[in-house]
């Protein structure tokens, strides 16, 4: 029953787009303006950085203390630290209080990656900043730090429902970047000067 009840405050938690929120107390409907993505790198566009920042750590603290609560209580060979992360993720891609419409993850599963492996997040992060300053393209760069931390949770000897884990979120991350990786394809997609 514990274990149920953690799983749904990650999902709850995860719900809550804080980046949506931040922009309506601007006066601004996040939806309508940029990408109209609800994340970090849509409301830096339209708010700047220092809002950028905040909404990324919000958004990192919805997959970060969920699955700390997971490995203290219940450990990583617990069927829980799984569903954990899925929901938390799930939560903010498919919110309940915003019509299943949210955003697309990258900073929840870094906050679940970084409860599970520091190490892992920053060879993450840093493989991030390497291609971001490489092609300065986002999308480029969360999808490709995204599926380098999948292939290190399978290096590094975690339990594999873990690394499955790992796996299904990088799924979802590449499903709900679908149309980026439609425009990666079509040398359309938003570059950055770096």
């Amino acid at each position: 029953m514990d274990s149920l009840l953690l799983v749904l405050f990650a999902y709850l938690y995860g719900s809550i787009l804080f980046g949506e929120h931040i922009a309506r107390w601007k006066g601004i409907d996040i939806r309508s303006v940029g990408s109209g993505n609800v994340g970090a790198t849509n409301v830096g566009r339209v708010l700047g950085k220092r809002y950028a920042v905040i909404v990324f750590l919000l958004d990192f603290s919805k997959g970060f203390v969920p699955m700390v609560l997971a490995r203290l209580y219940f450990g990583l060979e617990e069927w829980t630290a799984f569903f954990v992360g899925i929901a938390s993720l799930l939560g903010h891609m498919y919110p309940i209080f915003h019509g299943f419409s949210g955003g697309k993850g990258v900073a929840t599963a870094f906050g679940v990656l970084s409860a599970l492996s520091p190490l892992i997040a920053i060879l993450s992060i840093a493989f991030w900043g390497i291609v971001f300053k490489w092609k300065g393209i986002v999308s480029l760069a969360s999808l490709s730090a995204s599926a380098l931390a999948v292939i290190l949770l399978l290096l590094s000897g975690y339990p594999f429902k873990i690394f499955l884990m790992g796996l299904v979120m990088l799924l979802l991350i590449v499903y709900k970047h679908k149309e980026n990786i439609k425009r990666l394809l079509e040398g359309t997609e938003y570059r950055f000067r770096t």
